[in-house]
């Protein structure tokens, strides 16, 4: 079963647009969440493909609505709890 993520052959998207010198990162907590991902992996407390299967499991609605590391941050906050790092109500700041 094909997930939301894999568009290819889709119709209905508008075509992709670059921006000419596009920095890496577009504010500060994309970058913080792109090296939080690379320490928790780098730590052990997931792999890549725990965290590409967190990214692709968002429901349709909510990838799609998503930003790029707004995906990341949710995979990695959903592995955290998942792997019993903290809760969720930790993770929503409750």
């Amino acid at each position: 079963m094909s997930r939301i993520n894999d568009v290819g052959g889709m119709q209905g998207f508008p075509p992709i647009e670059q921006e000419l010198d596009e920095p890496p990162f577009h504010s500060d907590w994309e970058a913080h969440v792109f090296a939080m991902n690379r320490a928790l992996i780098g730590r052990g407390v997931y792999n890549l493909d725990e965290f590409r299967d967190a990214v692709e499991r968002l429901p349709p609605r909510e990838f799609l609505a998503a930003s790029y590391y707004e995906r990341w941050f949710h995979a990695i906050t959903s592995l955290l709890v998942a792997k019993g790092v903290c809760t969720a109500v930790e993770v929503t700041g409750g």
